[in-house]
C-alpha cells in the first residue's frame, strides 16, 4: 500500500466497500446501537446507562439486575441466603468486580499484582466428543485463585513481560509487550506438562443484548472459510454446546465465540468465576480430588443462583445501551474511517448489521448497530495464539473484537488494555499484534505515515 493514499482534507460521506462492491451509507452512523441502545452519557458511568423505552417491569428487572451485578456473594450460610453459597472456589465474588462499572478489567501492573478480571483457562489441546476443550481431572477448566478461608485455592499466576522493539519504516520506533506466565503454588497437584494455560480478560458488556439479536444468517453470510473471494480472509463461526436446548448452536459471546447467548453466559460465569450453582450448571467445579481434601460442603441452595435471580441478571446485561460514536464530524474522523476501510480492517470488523425481529424486548429488533465486528473467528498468528481449541475454533483463531466503546474504556476504566489478555497498552499496539488473516492489514498500517496512523487511531478511538 502506497502511503498518501487519503488526504486528509474532505471525504466522502459514502464510500464503496472494496471487498463487497456496495455502498455504505453512514448517514446515521452515530447511532451505534440503533434508536434505542445508543447513549450519549461518555462520562465514568458510560456502559452502566440503560437503554431506553423499556416497560415499567423490565426497567424494574433492569434496576434489580444491577444489583445483583454489582453485590458481592459471600459464604454459606449467611442471613441473606438468597445472596450465600460462593464458591469454595472461585475468581471473583461479584460480576462487577471483573466487569467493573460495565466495563473492561486489565491486568495487574506489577508481576505480584492481584488479577481482578484476569483468569486462565487450563487445556490439554484435547477436545471432548462435541468439541469442548477438555478439562483437567483436578483443576477443571480454569484455575481459581480464591478459595473460602479454610479451603486450599487452586493456584496464582505471575505475570511477567519480554519486551520487543520494532521499527516502522518510517524510522519511528514502536515497542511490544509479550506476556509469560509462571503457575504459582498449586494448592492440589503440579498441572502436568501437558497442560497449558490460556489467559482471558473481562470484556465490557454494553450492547451485548444488540449483539444477541443479529440473525444467525446475517453472520453466516460473512463466512468465507476457504477464501473463495482471495482476500486472505477467511471467517469462521463456531457451533458450541447450547446446555438450554441441548445441541449445538452459532456461538457469539466469549473470546473464542464459545457462548451461544447471553443466558448461558452469564450461567457459565456464576459457575466458573464464582463457583455458584444455575438450573444450567448445577455442579460445581470442584473435582473429586478436591472434595476429598476438603470434604466440607457449604451449599447456598440449590440452585444457589435461582432462575429469577439469573433471569434478572440477564435482563439487565442485554439492555444495557453503547455509547454514541464521537467526534463524527471531524476531518480527522473522516479521513481515518477511509483509512479504515482502504487497509481492510472492515473485512473483519464488519462495521454495521441489523437486528432481527423476534426478540422479546421489542426495542432490540428492527436497529441498525455499528458493532465493527463480524463475530466470526479468524486465525490471529502464532504470536497471538493460546494453543486452546474451543469447539471449531482453533488455538489461534479469535472471535473478531467489537470495537464500539473502545474509546471509553479510558474514561470508564482507567486504562486502555486491549486484546484477550490485555498486553496491548493502547489501540496502536492492538493493531501492531494482529498477524495471521490480518497480517496483510497490519502491514499496510505500517507503512502509512504518522499522520496517517493518528487518523485511523482517531477513529477507531471515536467508535
Amino acid at each position: 500500500m502506497k502511503k498518501g493514499i487519503v488526504s486528509l482534507g474532505i471525504i466522502s460521506i459514502t464510500l464503496l466497500c472494496i471487498y463487497c462492491s456496495r455502498p455504505l451509507d453512514f448517514s446515521h452512523e452515530a447511532l451505534s446501537g440503533g434508536a434505542y441502545y445508543t447513549s450519549y452519557n461518555f462520562s465514568k458511568d458510560a456502559f452502566g446507562v440503560q437503554g431506553d423505552d423499556l416497560s415499567r417491569e423490565q426497567s424494574r428487572l433492569f434496576q434489580a439486575g444491577n444489583f445483583l451485578f454489582r453485590t458481592n456473594w459471600v459464604e454459606a450460610p449467611a442471613s441473606v441466603n438468597s445472596l450465600d453459597g460462593i464458591g469454595p472456589l472461585f475468581n471473583a465474588n461479584s460480576c462487577g468486580s471483573c466487569h467493573f462499572k460495565d466495563g473492561r478489567a486489565a491486568p495487574p501492573d506489577e508481576p505480584g499484582g492481584s488479577p481482578f478480571g484476569l483468569l486462565w483457562r487450563i487445556h490439554t489441546g484435547i477436545q471432548e466428543e462435541n468439541g469442548a476443550p477438555g478439562e483437567h481431572p483436578i483443576y477443571g477448566s480454569q484455575i481459581q485463585d480464591h478459595a473460602l478461608p479454610d479451603i486450599q485455592a487452586e493456584a496464582s499466576v505471575r505475570i511477567t513481560y519480554d519486551t520487543l522493539h520494532f521499527t516502522y519504516p518510517d524510522g519511528t520506533p514502536y515497542t511490544l509487550f509479550m506476556p509469560q506466565y509462571t503457575l504459582q503454588d498449586p494448592g492440589y497437584k503440579d498441572l502436568d506438562p501437558g497442560y497449558t494455560l490460556a489467559p482471558r480478560i473481562a470484556p465490557q458488556v454494553a450492547g451485548l443484548g444488540l449483539l444477541d439479536n443479529i440473525p444467525e444468517q446475517a453472520i453466516l453470510d460473512n463466512e468465507d472459510i476457504e477464501d473463495k473471494d482471495g482476500d486472505g480472509i477467511s471467517g469462521k463461526a463456531n457451533y458450541v454446546w447450547d446446555q438450554v436446548n441441548k445441541g449445538m448452536s452459532l456461538g457469539r459471546f466469549g473470546w473464542k465465540a464459545n457462548q451461544p447467548s447471553i443466558l448461558q453466559q452469564n450461567a457459565g460465569a456464576f459457575n466458573g468465576d464464582m463457583g455458584l450453582t444455575t438450573s444450567l450448571f448445577p455442579e460445581e467445579e470442584y473435582s473429586a480430588y478436591q472434595k476429598a481434601r476438603n470434604p466440607k460442603k457449604r451449599s447456598g441452595g440449590e440452585p444457589e443462583v435461582s432462575d429469577e435471580q439469573l433471569a434478572r441478571i440477564t435482563l439487565y446485561v442485554k439492555t444495557l445501551a453503547i455509547p454514541a460514536k464521537r467526534n463524527i464530524d471531524e476531518p480527522l474522523y473522516a479521513a481515518g474511517r477511509a483509512l479504515f476501510y482502504e487497509i481492510g480492517c472492515e473485512a473483519c470488523h464488519t462495521a454495521s448489521f441489523t437486528t432481527g425481529t423476534t426478540d422479546s424486548i421489542e426495542t432490540l429488533n428492527g436497529q441498525i448497530i455499528y458493532p465493527y465486528s463480524d463475530l466470526l473467528l479468524h486465525d490471529m498468528g502464532e504470536g497471538l495464539a493460546d494453543g486452546r481449541p474451543d469447539f471449531k475454533a482453533s488455538g489461534r483463531e479469535w472471535r473478531t473484537a467489537p470495537l464500539w466503546g473502545i474509546g471509553l474504556i479510558k474514561t470508564v476504566n482507567k486504562h486502555t488494555r486491549l486484546l484477550h489478555d490485555g498486553r496491548a497498552r493502547n489501540i496502536e499496539q492492538a493493531i501492531l499484534w494482529h498477524a495471521g488473516e490480518a497480517e496483510q492489514s497490519k502491514t499496510d498500517f505500517t507503512e502509512l505515515s504518522a499522520e496517517e496512523r493518528e487518523a485511523l487511531i482517531f477513529f477507531v478511538e471515536s467508535l
